[in-house]
């Protein structure tokens, strides 16, 4: 009987360890190591890695030795996927009467890799108010504009620094009248200009455009004046979680914070390198912002890497609104030559 006490209670104990040992990788955020990788990265597929857990606990119940350790990681993945069910299971609410209705695309172009003329034709398609053009540099902004035939988009590039994928612009409908575009910039002798070509830190520079260090790592413009009133609109694009430059995106994700802190109806669009899973992107938003498409059902809509099977994507790309604004349908679509999928929101505006 001692003996089988004992064989009980080791069981027992083994069981509870990997129960902890399994839940690491997927909620590393209890463990405090949300932010070190490879934790950073693998709770990006947060979704995927509950399926296989919940098919392996199931594989282990054949064993009976294993059964008590095969519930506990069952009833972990089940938990997990009742957290994540309201990204699936949530409506759109229609608009409040009244209220202002935006579309706003985001389309990561990978450096000008994507086909222009496919962008183009999806501006036409859709004719978003603004369009986020992550990693599109003024060459790539100009190309798209040139294919949009007699439409009328007001054009606008950031570059925070040498690398091509810094390079963040925009494209504004006309019909949001005469905009502004800014950025919060750093010190100009934080910009990095001995790897930039000559002129490239003059505004309007052939291919590159004002170039100068944001307070993002990568360039991000806000849009503000002509129709939208008090309404801001940002285009941005986060670092990536990189194994050895973690504490970049979270210092790119503590910028969003300070944007959501603030009293004042924000839109924000665009590659944020994060996904509802990662603890310091659900940190940044708050209780003032929310993801347009785990509000509507669609948080399960993956935007990258495209060129995987849908069930091995996962979402980086994000439309953000604040509290106030209503979130829409949202949909993403293919685009040949990047590894993103392209988004469009729409979105319900109080107009006062």
């Amino acid at each position: 009987m001692d003996s089988d006490a004992g064989w009980k209670l080791r069981r027992v104990v083994l069981s509870v360890l990997f129960l902890l040992v399994v839940a690491l990788p997927l909620y590393p955020e209890l463990y405090g190591l949300e932010a070190v990788s490879p934790f950073a990265q693998l709770v990006a597929f947060r979704p995927q890695a509950l399926v296989l857990v919940l098919l392996v606990g199931l594989l282990m119940l054949i064993r009976r030795g294993w059964r008590l350790a095969a519930v506990l990681v069952c009833l972990l993945s089940l938990a997990g996927m009742g957290l994540i069910a309201p990204r699936v299971f949530s409506d759109p609410t229609p608009p409040p009467p009244g209220s202002r209705a935006l579309t706003i695309m985001v389309a990561n172009v990978l450096g000008g890799g994507a086909d222009a003329k496919e962008v183009a034709r999806l501006i036409k398609e859709q004719r978003p108010d603004l369009v986020s053009l992550p990693e599109a540099q003024v060459d790539v902004r100009q190309e798209i504009q040139d294919h949009l035939e007699g439409l009328t988009y007001h054009g606008f590039t950031q570059q925070a620094n040498a690398a091509v994928e810094s390079a963040t612009s925009v494209l504004v409908s006309s019909t949001l009248g005469d905009v502004q575009f800014d950025s919060e910039k750093l010190d100009t002798g934080k910009v990095n200009s001995t790897q930039l070509k000559p002129g490239a830190g003059e505004p309007g520079a052939e291919t590159i455009g004002p170039v100068q260090q944001t307070s993002t790592q990568f360039g991000h413009i806000i849009v503000t004046g002509g129709t939208l009133g008090k309404l801001r609109l940002i285009v941005y694009h986060g670092y990536p979680p990189l194994p050895s430059e973690v504490t970049t995106w979270k210092r790119d994700l503590e910028v969003v914070k300070g944007w959501c802190r603030q009293d004042r109806p924000t839109i924000l669009a665009g590659d944020f390198n994060a996904t509802n899973d990662h603890y310091d992107f659900r940190q940044a938003l708050g209780d003032r912002c929310r993801s347009v498409a785990p509000s509507v059902g669609a948080g399960l809509s993956g935007t990258w890497p495209s060129d995987r099977i849908t069930l091995a994507q996962t979402q980086i790309d994000h439309v953000v609104i604040t509290t106030g604004i209503k979130p829409g349908k949202f949909t993403t679509y293919k685009i040949a030559g990047t590894d993103h999928r392209a988004v469009i929101a729409h979105v319900a505006v109080p107009k006062s």
